[in-house]
């Protein structure tokens, strides 16, 4: 019998932008499960993740697991293992500074792991799609008169600059939305959670999220870029960085716009902090980017 035929307790999870319906259930073994439903027309997009989450559990990324995929009255059901813990954001402030340091550099090690699975060979290059991702933004920038975020025009002018950075970039799996509104902390150790964003691309693309990590701790952002390169990153990487966090600034308001002015306020807090990190994308090393721990271990 299958798991989810199993289950005698449902409660909502009203947490995300998905738009999936989310549930903490419970089966009649005692046993608790992390329930995620979707329509029927994800059934291929969730049955190749869901392979391909199994493989990232076999290589030993820590996360809340895949159990069992179905089909279900409401379209398409994932049952995963529950984790015990605490949103990752919530639990940082209480920790040492050091500790932080050490989280975040186990979170750039487990990223580096993830992306370690290769693109397809028939993926697009790289810079033919983005670039197209950039047109369109750009397009919808210039004909909007509302909706933008005070000096974003020198997002656009940075990004017009440096094009060229993206040029024969490698691809492989990405989780597309790494940062600590997606990891647990559970008996002192990380979990990642919500890759239901994946695709393939520029594995650096990853790090335009750590605009928000570095909001609440820049020691942990900083561990992560140290785990992830084993050290020092190339200057050659925050230029990148601070190129793929320019073009996501552009549409940030839009984005907001759709889900309310309480996230249209954190949207716009949250680029302005970037601008003024990056001395409005005069220098591509964030402020937040603590030189004095480059030397630690990681």
């Amino acid at each position: 019998m299958k798991i989810y035929d199993t289950i005698v307790k449902s409660e909502p999870i009203t947490k995300g932008f998905s738009g999936d319906k989310k549930y903490c259930v419970t089966a009649c073994d005692g046993i608790k499960y992390l329930l995620r439903v979707m329509p029927i027309e994800k059934h291929d997009m969730w049955q190749n993740l869901f392979a391909m989450l199994e493989y990232l559990v076999s290589l030993g990324v820590p996360m809340s697991k895949p159990v069992e995929f179905g089909v279900c009255d409401d379209g398409v059901y994932v049952l995963f293992s529950w984790i015990d813990g605490e949103e990752l954001e919530a639990a940082l402030p209480g920790l040492s500074a050091a500790e932080q340091y050490k989280l975040g550099a186990k979170a750039g090690k487990i990223l580096r792991l993830i992306n370690s699975i290769p693109a397809p060979e028939t993926e697009e290059e790289w810079a033919v799609k983005y670039n197209r991702k950039i047109d369109e933004k750009l397009k919808k920038y210039y004909e909007c008169k509302i909706n933008k975020i005070n000096g974003d025009e020198y997002c656009v002018k940075y990004i017009e600059r440096n094009r060229e950075l993206i040029e024969n970039r490698p691809q492989c799996f990405v989780h597309d939305d790494y940062n600590t509104y997606n990891m647990m902390f559970e008996n002192g150790e990380l979990r990642i959670i919500d890759f239901d964003r994946y695709k393939f691309g520029d594995p650096w693309e990853e790090f335009f999220k750590t605009i928000f990590s570095a909001r609440i701790s820049p020691h942990f952002t900083t561990g992560q870029l140290h785990g992830y390169f084993d050290g020092e990153p190339p200057i050659e990487f925050f230029k990148l960085m601070a190129f793929y966090t320019s073009v996501r600034i552009i549409g940030a308001a839009d984005w907001a716009v759709q889900h309310g002015q309480e996230e249209v306020d954190f949207v716009k807090k949250l680029c302005a902090d970037t601008l003024k990190w990056h001395d409005n994308m005069q220098n591509p090393v964030p402020a937040w980017y603590l030189e004095e721990w480059r030397a630690a271990k990681c």
